[in-house]
């Protein structure tokens, strides 16, 4: 049986609600989003008594409440948070929500899930249908209308810039020390400052610059998560991104997300899903592309031929990145896409030459691929690991092996499932006459003592 609910009962007092008062806030509640409900006191007793409502039900209740007392409440605050998470749906966050409005109330429901660890989320699987399907919808789906909104807490450009230099920050420890070491406390930060501010007060201009905000922070969190190993609920925060660039009107940062989500179905084998997506992400700006955007994400639609044995397919789109990044001008792109330069690039072609079984231009072509500036070791460990994948396939098993060894090392200060995959791929590649060389010998030696190799041999 249910545990009454004390908190819910507490603040009915203070705010001098009765049953029927509170069930007509909650019906006025819904109604100022657009939602018709029905609700009577009873309904108010059963919650009394430690039932959770389905659906929006419980923020309809924490809006009522709130505004009776002159602040903003959460459903943690009337005691349904808790309860909320065990109810959690399998499929929260795949959705590509009709309204804004519905993408801000899944972004929540999503944040705080997995802050719960609700395993129905935490331990998710990808779900092909709904890359598929998010893409489509962001395709084709007509603008959104107004963006303002009438909450309590006014937020303006100056909050813009917090979230976003907040995200900033995150951002940077991501690319130095991968995304498990500080992904949960971006979640907790999602949660706890920038959630008020999407049910805050704001223009139409506000709002759209607040959304494309919140939609990089997403994009992060995905990239944190895919990057732990957690490909579901990265799934999840990809799309709910992809949402808020369709509210925010930003075709460009929409693009980006459809690149991520190519990036991470690759890497999970989905190759045909990753090329589809890289070219939804071509195609949906039109007009507003950029040179170094257009690069990047032929660059992710080669990564996906490569992995298809496409080699024609993926050195015409290889040819097109180089082209277009040739093009780039230092104002013509936005920040976030500053970062793909010819050191991406060639860490890109390094990849792509590699899955071709190419070892020759994968050391040729991806030799300018390391930045080697202890800002990017992320970066520069994949970088180097294909590297030396490909000197050994050249048979050059010591330069290699001293090059695997300067990836493990540069491995020690990150957090990231994708750098064990890239370590077992390594060693599922190395044939068994390589194995039985003194110089592979004393490599494993040497490789026993760093934590990378030690997680893979488990």
């Amino acid at each position: 049986m249910a545990e009454r609910n004390a908190r819910l009962a507490a603040l009915m007092k203070e705010g001098g609600l009765s049953h029927k008062s509170l069930a007509r806030a909650v019906i006025a509640a819904a109604a100022r989003v657009g939602d018709g409900i029905t609700c009577d006191h009873t309904y108010v007793s059963r919650w009394l008594k430690g039932s959770i409502p389905r659906g929006d039900m419980p923020r309809f209740i924490a809006d009522a409440v709130g505004r009776k007392l002159g602040r903003t409440l959460t459903i943690d605050d009337i005691g349904m948070g808790d309860a909320a998470v065990s109810a959690v749906q399998p499929n929260l966050g795949l959705d590509f929500a009709d309204r804004p409005e519905i993408a801000t109330v899944t972004v929540a429901d999503l944040w705080r899930a997995d802050l719960a660890e609700a395993e129905s989320v935490v331990k998710a699987l990808p779900d092909s249908a709904a890359w598929n399907e998010a893409s489509v919808r962001w395709l084709v789906a007509p603008p959104d209308g107004e963006l303002a909104r009438l909450g309590d807490r006014a937020v303006g450009a100056v909050d813009v810039e917090m979230v976003r230099s907040t995200a900033d920050s995150f951002s940077m420890l991501d690319h130095k020390f991968g995304g498990g070491h500080a992904r949960r406390a971006l979640i907790q930060y999602l949660h706890s400052d920038v959630r008020p501010l999407l049910d805050g007060k704001y223009s139409d201009v506000v709002g759209k610059q607040l959304h494309a905000a919140v939609a990089e922070a997403l994009r992060l969190a995905g990239w944190m998560s895919y990057d732990s190993g957690l490909h579901g609920v990265a799934q999840r925060y990809f799309i709910q991104a992809l949402r808020m660039t369709q509210a925010a009107g930003d075709r460009l940062l929409g693009g980006s997300i459809l690149s991520a989500m190519s990036h991470q179905a690759n890497f999970l084998g989905r190759h045909r899903e990753a090329a589809t997506l890289a070219r939804a992400a071509l195609t949906g700006p039109a007009g507003s592309l950029t040179p170094t955007m257009a690069a990047q994400f032929r660059a992710m639609e080669a990564r996906a031929l490569a992995r298809m044995n496409d080699p024609l397919g993926c050195e015409l789109a290889l040819v097109e990145a180089e082209r277009q990044l040739s093009l780039r001008t230092a104002d013509s792109d936005p920040e976030y896409i500053a970062y793909f330069d010819q050191v991406e690039l060639a860490a890109e072609l390094g990849h792509c030459f590699r899955d071709l079984g190419r070892s020759v231009q994968a050391v040729e072509r991806g030799a300018g691929s390391i930045f080697g500036d202890g800002l990017n070791n992320r970066s520069d460990f994949f970088a180097t690991m294909v590297q030396a994948e490909a000197y050994i396939n050249q048979g050059e098993i010591a330069q290699g092996c001293d090059i695997a060894l300067s990836a493990l090392r540069l491995g020690e200060g990150l957090k990231s499932a994708r750098c064990g995959q890239y370590v077992q791929e390594f060693q599922e590649r190395i044939s068994d006459g390589m194995r039985r060389t003194a110089e592979f010998r004393d490599f494993t030696e040497q490789a026993r003592g760093f934590r990378l190799w030690q997680q893979v041999n488990l």
